[in-house]
């Protein structure tokens, strides 16, 4: 016997074998997480137009949360149940529910405003938890497979 104090229960996570991506960034890692992203979204099957789409779609969102998000973000990439996921984390002090509402298209002469406009646009999906304590946004794409060509949206 020893006095030693027993083990605290270990958590066992289970490594999610459709995690594509999981990486922290700021404005130096802007461009290669663009190309991994693209990297990973060709080898899930996404190509073509519906690529590039996602692919701008999930720069916008990255750019935004490095300019206003604090500075960084974080981003995971997974494939589920045929479609593609991309969720895009910062801790900025969050998007007001007027710019949340407003699914308009900016004036073609605005500076700004365009990302969420952007990444809504040219992904099949997206969801948008935001607070004082940052913004999160998940978009999605499906994947193309012998029943499923073509792009859907579920607005």
């Amino acid at each position: 016997m020893t006095n030693a104090s027993p083990r605290a229960p270990r958590t066992v996570v289970p490594i999610e074998s459709s995690l594509l991506i999981t990486e922290a960034f700021d404005q130096a890692q802007v461009t290669g997480l663009r190309h991994s992203v693209t990297s990973c979204a060709y080898a899930v099957g996404l190509a073509g137009q519906r690529l590039d789409d996602f692919v701008l779609a999930v720069n916008e969102l990255i750019t935004n949360a490095v300019r206003h998000g604090g500075g960084r973000g974080s981003l995971r990439l997974w494939r589920q149940a045929g479609e593609l996921v991309c969720e895009v984390a910062d801790h900025g002090s969050g998007i007001s529910s007027r710019q949340l509402d407003d699914r308009s298209r900016p004036a073609p002469d605005t500076a700004g405003g365009w990302g969420l406009w952007l990444a809504r646009e040219l992904s099949d999906t997206m969801e948008v938890e935001t607070g004082e304590a940052g913004t999160t946004v998940r978009i999605s794409a499906a994947l193309a497979s012998a029943e499923h060509v073509g792009r859907h949206r579920a607005d």
